[in-house]
């Protein structure tokens, strides 16, 4: 991830050797845009090969981590992560284990490195997989109670959209309003809640992309673990893991992939089986999912300026390309309102042809893929009060 506190090799050493880690070389990370990440290189690495991760997190308090460290222990085993180095120097009488170095009110900490690469394209049978692990993870963290001791509050969003709000187009505007309003008018008392990753983007996973054998080796990014409802961990994933994001030079157009989703949403209930609640506010979570990762762009931007961050290495994503994801998902979220899908059988000769008929085009492909032959189904759409 970005670099933004700088380190002399000497402190490396130093903190290295607390973690029983013989130092040689740091080697920053630039990809990402809150904490400081280098990849240590080890006295007894060969041919600028590295064993370990390091990361000193710049916003989340020590604490944060100690209890990310935890998460990721008894993750450890069932899921692809990298537990953090236990502290060799706390002395005979320490009952727990330390996973953090504190320096100038900061955390740090040091992983294992994790094999594979980021994707840079995703597949169906990748979202399928990842909607697996997302399901385990759910189902594994709940071990961990209670929940809130160990998740991080949750970052006060609303207030981000107040500030951001005021300088943004009135289009933009309503946008936002709209989608949060209908997130505020789900039944979410009704929808299940637990220890959720909330940043499961593609970056943020690691792959053995040999061709036709795509497979997960990594998980990261534990920092943003805190109590949310199960279906908004879904969407955040779903919305990174299915959309392509066109470069600058191809007019950074957005294309989400509904194919793709349904796969997802498949892996996932193969571990844990969504509600029907869950399933009837995932086109809203949706929509709120981007608007929250909007926000926080525009966030990173607006921190980046009062703090006077600026330099090569600082990476800032652009906040227009969420912008038209929740605008893209919102605009099925109004057609929705209006329309029904029906579950229809190709062969004209069935006695009763409609197979089913659902309020939202995820339940229909949902519905029409767990049916042996589903080739032999289509969806159709009608709007309601109108003549087919």
């Amino acid at each position: 991830m970005s670099v933004y506190t700088q380190l002399t090799d000497d402190q490396f050493a130093a903190f290295c050797q607390r973690f029983g880690v013989s130092f040689a070389r740091a080697i920053p990370i630039t990809q990402g845009i809150k904490n400081s990440n280098w990849f240590i290189q080890t006295t007894d690495d060969v041919d600028g090969a590295h064993s370990y991760v390091f990361t000193l997190f710049e916003e989340r308090p020590p604490e944060d981590i100690e209890k990310m460290a935890v998460i990721l222990n008894q993750l450890d085993g069932k899921l692809p992560v990298a537990a953090p180095l236990a502290l060799l120097d706390l002395g005979a009488d320490s009952a727990e284990k330390c996973y953090v170095i504190q320096y100038d009110n900061k955390a740090i900490t040091l992983v294992p490195c994790l094999a594979g690469a980021h994707p840079q394209q995703t597949t169906q049978a990748m979202c399928h997989e990842i909607g697996a692990a997302l399901a385990m993870l759910h189902e594994t963290l709940q071990a961990l109670q209670p929940a809130e001791v160990y998740g991080v509050p949750l970052y006060p969003w609303a207030e981000v959209r107040d500030r951001e709000r005021q300088f943004m187009p009135a289009d933009e505007a309503k946008l936002m309003n709209d989608i949060w309003q209908s997130y505020t008018d789900l039944p979410l008392a009704t929808l299940p809640k637990g220890l959720c990753h909330l940043d499961m983007f593609a970056d943020n996973t690691l792959w053995n992309l040999q061709k036709g054998e795509e497979r997960l080796t990594g998980l990261l990014d534990f920092t943003e673990v805190s109590v949310e409802h199960y279906v908004m961990d879904i969407a955040i994933t779903i919305n990174d893991f299915c959309t392509t994001w066109g470069d600058a030079e191809q007019g950074e157009r957005v294309h989400f992939d509904r194919s793709k989703m349904a796969a997802f949403l498949q892996g996932y209930e193969s571990k844990r089986t969504l509600g029907e609640d869950e399933k009837r506010a995932l086109p809203v979570m949706l929509a709120k999912a981007a608007v929250i990762f909007w926000l926080l762009r525009l966030n990173v931007i607006h921190y980046n300026r009062t703090e006077g961050r600026t330099g090569d290495n600082i990476m800032v994503k652009n906040p227009d390309l969420m912008k038209r994801l929740a605008a893209y998902h919102w605009s099925h979220v109004e057609k929705a309102q209006n329309t029904v899908f029906i579950l229809l059988a190709i062969d004209n000769k069935t006695e009763n042809p409609i197979a089913g008929i659902f309020s939202n085009i995820t339940q229909a492909e949902q519905t029409r893929n767990k049916l042996s032959n589903s080739s032999d189904f289509v969806i159709k759409e009608f709007t309601l009060d109108q003549l087919a």
